[in-house]
């Protein structure tokens, strides 16, 4: 699995006015873990954040498929 980054960047200036810290509070991560995700193009994303979006959507009734590539 991939994020994919375009409508990720996208959902964190729609939905969390671009503020890293608030994405990364509701998502259960580390501001630094998605910092270094923004950083590296989504690069080392992990279960744990590929999880976390996909829980994020759920609850949002978005469609994580939008966020998340199924390679």
């Amino acid at each position: 699995m991939e994020i994919n980054m375009i409508e990720f960047t996208k959902l964190l200036d729609e939905r969390f006015d671009n503020n890293q810290a608030k994405m990364a509070r509701v998502l259960q991560i580390s501001r630094y873990q998605l910092s270094d995700i923004l950083k590296n193009n989504g690069k080392g994303a992990g279960k744990k954040i590929i999880g976390a979006i996909i829980k994020y959507c759920d609850t949002n009734e978005l469609d994580f498929h939008k966020y998340i590539f199924l390679i």
